[in-house]
């Protein structure tokens, strides 16, 4: 029974394994990916509407591809954490300056954000976060934790959140990650 079960372990190791390459490969980008520039964290973004700001970290592809860097920019003051939360998450969407690069596919809008008393919110993107994804595990990880961590790390009422397109619950963007519930930050995705 003992070697029966070395080798159902052996077996086990290997099918894991094999899934983990079959899964990294699979989930590379399928394109090159613009690089940004080495100032990456100090260059400037669109800037905040006038009117009152707060600090905030936002989150964008890192230099090799395949993490976040975070910056911090000004983004307009909300009144309430719904607020808050929906202004957090209309600059992080907005449209880049080179050299950073956004992990959300052009086009993407927000349709609304609404933060549950448990301390879950929900970001409800346009279709085109979904139709606009380039696939592959590892944007589709970096576009996810995006929206999560940018939530997550700036507003202590938020502890996980998940992402709805076009008014509905998904199953994932591209394939992937798991959306049908809320997630919590992950800086692991961060360099």
């Amino acid at each position: 029974m003992g070697r029966q079960a070395v080798i159902a372990g052996g077996a086990g190791v290997l099918v894991v394994l094999a899934a983990a390459v079959f899964l990294a490969t699979r989930g590379m980008p399928s394109g090159p990916r613009p690089a940004p520039g080495p100032a990456a964290t100090a260059a400037p973004a669109a800037p905040a509407p006038p009117g009152r700001k707060i600090k905030a970290r936002l989150f964008y592809v890192g230099e090799d591809g395949m993490r976040l860097t975070s910056v911090e920019r000004d983004v307009a003051y909300g009144e309430s954490a719904d607020e808050q939360a929906r202004e957090i998450v209309a600059a992080q969407i907005a449209p880049v300056v080179e050299p950073l690069v956004s992990a959300i596919p052009p086009g993407t809008t927000l349709r609304a954000v609404f933060i549950t008393k448990s301390g879950d919110a929900y970001v409800d993107l346009s279709r085109e976060a979904r139709v606009g994804h380039p696939g592959g595990t590892v944007d589709e990880l970096l576009t996810v934790y995006t929206i999560v961590n940018a939530l997550t790390v700036n507003l202590p009422a938020v502890t996980a959140v998940q992402v709805l397109v076009d008014g509905k619950e998904v199953e994932t963007l591209s394939g992937h990650v798991d959306l049908r519930h809320p997630l919590v930050k992950n800086l692991t995705w961060v360099q």
